[in-house]
C-alpha cells in the first residue's frame, strides 16, 4: 500500500494512519538510527485501530520520507510536534509510543512537550548514552550467537560512523541474531534487502553533538502517564535501563516480557498489545 504524505518543517513525511478519526491518537517513533522505518511498528501496533487511530511515520532522512537535513534529536522532536498539531492542532494531546531511539526520541519529546503527551509508552530504549557500555558488555557474553560480529562493529560503527551505506547494510545484517530470541535468517535478509540504509543520516545522529544524550535528571518533568516495557534478553538497551527510567518518570510502571529480546514487540506481540490496551484505559 502507498504511503501518504504530508510536509513538516520543510521535509515531506510518508505515514500510514488508520483508525476511527475521532479515536486518541498514537503516534509510534521508530528506531534504527539512519536504517529505521515504519514497518516494524505498523506490523506490530496496527491492531489498536480498532479502538485508537495509529499513526506511524518514517522519520526525515528515513525510509521513504524525504532526505531533508538537519539530523538531530532535537529536529525529530520538532517533527514529532508538528505531526501532532498537524492532525490534532495546536492544544491537542497525543499518546507518544517509541522504541530504541525512538524512545530516546519519545523521552525528549515528553520532557519538552508535558502538556501534549496523555500517555507515554517506551519500548526497549534507555535514558542515556551510558547504556552503549552496559551493551558492549553484553555483546561480548553473547559473540557465539552473531560470529560475523566483533566489538568494533558496535563500537566504532554502530555506536560511532560508517564508512558507506554498504557497510551500514553488512554490519547491521551481521548483528541480526542479537537482536531476537526468534532469529530467523532467511526473513531477516528479505527484510535486509527492503532497508533504505543511510550512512549519513547515521553518522549525523552519533556525531558528537548528538551521540550523548542524557535525560537522567529531566524525566522528573515528564507528566504523563508511563508504561516501560522491555525484553528480559534486550542486549542494546538492557533491562537496568528501564529500571532507571521507571525509578524517575513520577508515574510510570515496568514490564519485563521474560523470553525476549529488543524486538519484544514482535516477538511478543499478543503480550505487548494487551498490556498497553489495558494500560491506556485505566
Amino acid at each position: 500500500m502507498a504511503l501518504e504524505s504530508m510536509s513538516i518543517n520543510g521535509a515531506e513525511i510518508k505515514y500510514r494512519l488508520i483508525g476511527p478519526e475521532n479515536a486518541p491518537l498514537i503516534i509510534t517513533l521508530h528506531g534504527g538510527r539512519g536504517f529505521g522505518d515504519h514497518v516494524g511498528d505498523f506490523t506490530a501496533f496496527s491492531p489498536l485501530a480498532d479502538e485508537y487511530r495509529v499513526l506511524s511515520y518514517d522519520m526525515r532522512g528515513h525510509g521513504q520520507s524525504s532526505v531533508t537535513g538537519p539530523f538531530t534529536f532535537q529536529q525529530l522532536v520538532e517533527d514529532i510536534d508538528g505531526i501532532r498539531q498537524h492532525f490534532l492542532g495546536a492544544e491537542g494531546k497525543v499518546i507518544i509510543l517509541g522504541g530504541s531511539f525512538g524512545g530516546y526520541l519519545a523521552q525528549q519529546y515528553a520532557i519538552q512537550y508535558a502538556q501534549h503527551v496523555s500517555h507515554l509508552i517506551l519500548r526497549g530504549t534507555a535514558p542515556s548514552y551510558h547504556h552503549e557500555d552496559s551493551a558492549l558488555k553484553v555483546l561480548l557474553s553473547r559473540l557465539d550467537r552473531a560470529p560475523l560480529v566483533s566489538p568494533e562493529m558496535l563500537v566504532d560503527g554502530v555506536f560511532g560512523a560508517f564508512k558507506s551505506d554498504e557497510e551500514f547494510r553488512l554490519v547491521i545484517f551481521a548483528m541480526g541474531p542479537l537482536y531476537s530470541e526468534t532469529y530467523d535468517p532467511y526473513s531477516a535478509l528479505q527484510r535486509n534487502l527492503q532497508i533504505i540504509f543511510r550512512a549519513k543520516v547515521h553518522n549525523d545522529l552519533y556525531s558528537q553533538e548528538e551521540k550523548f544524550f542524557d535525560y537522567r535528571d529531566k524525566l522528573k518533568n515528564i507528566t504523563a502517564k508511563s508504561l516501560v516495557i522491555v525484553g528480559e534478553f534486550d542486549w542494546i538497551c538492557p533491562p537496568e535501563q528501564s529500571d532507571i527510567i521507571v525509578e524517575r518518570i513520577p508515574v510510570s510502571r515496568l514490564l519485563k516480557v521474560p523470553n525476549a529480546n529488543h524486538s519484544v514487540h514482535l516477538e511478543k506481540g499478543e503480550l505487548v498489545l494487551g498490556a498497553i490496551r489495558s494500560f491506556l484505559k485505566e
